[in-house]
């Protein structure tokens, strides 16, 4: 089967040299390899917690089963509290420390996802080795680029959490493979839905993935959201179609590519948004946001290195790195861009909250289409702009009116508070 698409409206060229490199099919092919690590897990799982393991259980594998099946127990305050006390007791009362300290936080978050988003779409949708003989051969294994990643993220975190002191881990240990499942497959559908799609597209898409979140929230969470919550996703939808639509309207690109790119993407915002919402519950647990890093990057390595193996990708993709060492810079640096970049995350929430960071964020994005667009060379309309900018609009929108929210909240409780008398 052979599928050509024209790269004239940034949409990259798509070809199947056989059946097998349908994305589909690598999809559940690789849910395949997962499964035969997650139904012995869940057999064992299920086996030791009807024989009363935890009661009768002794010897030499007691402990490691018990953190597994069943853990501590150990809960906390919810992580938003817990991270909002700890940041009130570091807050340093020099100004001139706390401005550059963020000025390090905001410039490292922008160096690590925006050299890593370049990266992507270097390696995603460009070839290797082209001489004037040869066109060169592109990288098509998605999963190999997940688990390089997953495997430096899990090291850096299993290194920050020996050398600092964190919380008694309380959470079984089989309830980060829940997240991690998840992670594994938006992280492939993010490298994948390169090969049909073009960045900015991606960028957009991922832009309005606040939409499952908040259903997401509602299914697994029951949670319950203000009106300016759905206005903004509103907005947010309004300025995604209008991008889609007016770059739909110039050359067509395959139908059937297009179409794909997007099943794609829509996986990925699915998988991704279960995957914040369960990582939000299991914070009920006594952890760090660190040790929830080194938790979900256990699994991700596990599940991406068994199934690799059985697939045998895992050599093909070495020997691919062993050809081409321009790729294996690239695939290194992307690895060291996203664990970096997570650790940015973790600090720059613990020090200046979930707002800071997500203005932060948000330009991110912007700058990450400005500069794909001036890489690559992917035209934008004047209609698909006016969308790009409703969509960073709405996602400021919703940042000042969570803000304003929480500084009325906090209002309210000291309002409420019993006055002690002298």
């Amino acid at each position: 089967m052979v599928s050509a698409v024209s790269s004239d409206a940034g949409i990259p060229s798509v070809v199947l040299d056989s059946w097998t490199d349908f994305w589909l099919f690598r999809f559940f092919y690789n849910i395949a390899g997962y499964a035969t690590i997650v139904i012995p897990g869940f057999l064992l799982i299920q086996y030791f917690r009807r024989r009363d393991y935890l009661e009768t259980g002794h010897g030499i594998c007691f402990p490691l089963v018990k953190s597994c099946v069943f853990g501590s127990e150990l809960k906390s305050l919810h992580s938003e509290d817990a991270s909002s006390s700890a940041r009130n007791e570091a807050t340093d009362p020099s100004t001139a420390r706390q401005v550059l300290r963020l000025l390090f936080c905001a410039a490292g978050l922008q160096v690590s996802y925006l050299t890593w988003g370049v990266l992507q779409e270097r390696v995603m949708t460009r070839t290797y080795g082209a001489t004037d003989s040869s066109p060169g051969e592109k990288f098509k294994d998605s999963q190999f680029l997940v688990f390089m990643n997953r495997i430096l993220a899990f090291t850096v975190a299993g290194l920050y959490c020996a050398v600092s002191k964190q919380p008694r881990h309380g959470a079984p240990m089989y309830k980060y493979s829940f997240a991690s499942l998840s992670n594994i497959l938006s992280s492939w559908c993010q490298y994948e839905a390169l090969k049909f799609i073009s960045f900015p597209t991606q960028v957009l898409a991922k832009a309005s993935k606040v939409i499952p979140v908040m259903l997401m929230g509602k299914l697994v969470s029951s949670k319950s959201y203000e009106y300016w919550e759905y206005l903004t996703a509103v907005l947010i939808s309004i300025g995604v179609s209008m991008f889609l639509l007016s770059n739909s309207t110039g050359k067509h690109p395959s139908t059937v590519t297009t179409f794909s790119g997007l099943v794609i993407l829509a996986g990925y915002i699915v998988f991704d948004s279960f995957t914040s919402n369960w990582q939000d519950s299991l914070f009920k647990y006594k952890m760090s946001s660190v040790q929830m890093m080194f938790g979900v990057n256990l699994f991700s390595c596990l599940f991406t290195m068994g199934s690799l193996l059985e697939q045998g990708a895992l050599f093909e993709s070495v020997r691919f790195m062993a050809r081409h060492p321009e790729f294996a810079v690239h695939a290194a640096l992307l690895s060291v861009c996203s664990a970096f970049g997570q650790l940015f995350i973790f600090y720059t929430i613990n020090r200046f909250g979930a707002a800071v960071f997500t203005i932060i964020m948000t330009l991110r994005q912007a700058f990450a289409i400005l500069l794909s667009c001036l890489i690559y060379g992917h035209a934008v309309s004047l209609v698909g702009g006016l969308g790009v900018a409703v969509v960073f609009l709405a996602l400021f929108l919703r940042v000042y009116a969570r803000s304003r929210m929480k500084k009325r909240s906090r209002k309210a409780v000291l309002s409420e508070a019993p006055v002690q008398k002298v």
